[in-house]
């Protein structure tokens, strides 16, 4: 059990440093300038809560749980049972909350917003993850995410095993279809970084055998091989013999990715991991004095 002290938990994974961003805007669209129902509970009402999963999962978001209680009141205690990137079981107590009553109300839609939703990612990432075990295969992450929370949902990919891309345009060079044109050619486009003396590996959107020996002979360091068949990416990995490094992209399921990943690529990027998102299901139950929130009617 991990008992919240806010900023000493020891977490397995890193989480962002623009948490307490995320939160404060979260709770400025759901409460705005007050909780109207919250403001019925007598002020000095204490409650005690619990986060129940109602489904298998792994666990991510707790950072951002704590940071949505510790923004509304720095008194509420929280006491986790389970660690972000932990499988969780169905019907399992996640996590035990005391402290004010209306305080705990307030809180428990955003809270739960940002648990529930980093859960979803990092569970379906768990699922790909497992997919291409005892492979060469590495599952990478995508620029597919949720306006706003990339940095969390690209932690909840780290908690689900799997491993991360570039975080936006200005960390990594990725030269796509669009790129190519406006530059003049993959070549061209290639040349220019290098010139510029940028100091990221240089990736290259190939779309067929051609275009990737044009790439490799122009020096790319990874070329990302979009809508490659299974027969196409094996050519790909005997053509470039460790000259460059491998992703396959486009459209890539769970029912294909084995077989994707038995080819030989390096990586493996998966857009839906962030972009098709389904939130675990997780609830919060409360009990006020001696009955409990389904008691209570």
């Amino acid at each position: 059990m991990r008992i919240t002290t806010y900023n000493s938990a020891r977490m397995k994974f890193s989480p962002p440093d623009d948490i307490s961003t995320s939160v404060r805007y979260a709770l400025t669209e759901d409460i705005g300038d007050g909780d109207l129902t919250a403001s019925l509970i007598d002020a000095n009402a204490q409650a005690t809560g619990h986060v129940i999963s109602r489904e298998p999962a792994v666990l991510c978001g707790s950072p951002w749980f704590d940071e949505v209680f510790r923004q509304l009141d720095r008194r509420i205690r929280i006491e986790w049972r389970a660690q972000d990137g932990e499988p969780v079981s169905a019907n399992q107590v996640l996590c035990q909350l005391e402290g004010t009553a209306r305080s705990l109300l307030s809180g428990e839609r955003t809270a739960l917003n940002f648990l529930q939703t980093l859960s979803g990612t990092a569970t379906s990432t768990r699922r790909f993850v497992d997919a291409i075990k005892g492979t060469h295969a590495v599952i990478l992450d995508t620029r597919k995410t949720l306006p706003g929370l990339r940095s969390a949902q690209k932690y909840a990919v780290r908690c689900g095993g799997a491993s991360n891309h570039r975080m936006g345009l200005y960390d990594g060079i990725l030269i796509k279809e669009n790129h190519i044109v406006a530059a003049g050619g993959i070549s061209a486009a290639i040349a220019t970084a290098r010139r510029q003396k940028i100091k990221v590996a240089v990736e290259v959107e190939v779309e067929n055998l051609q275009q990737l020996h044009e790439a490799l002979t122009a020096g790319a360091d990874i070329l990302l091989l979009d809508n490659f068949d299974l027969d196409e990416l094996r050519e790909a990995v005997r053509l470039t013999t460790g000259r460059a490094k491998l992703e396959a992209s486009g459209g890539i399921d769970l029912a294909r990715l084995r077989a994707v990943a038995e080819t030989g690529v390096d990586y493996i990027s998966v857009g839906a991991l962030t972009k098709h998102l389904q939130a675990v299901d997780l609830s919060m139950r409360f009990e006020f004095g001696s009955k409990s929130a389904a008691e209570q009617y």
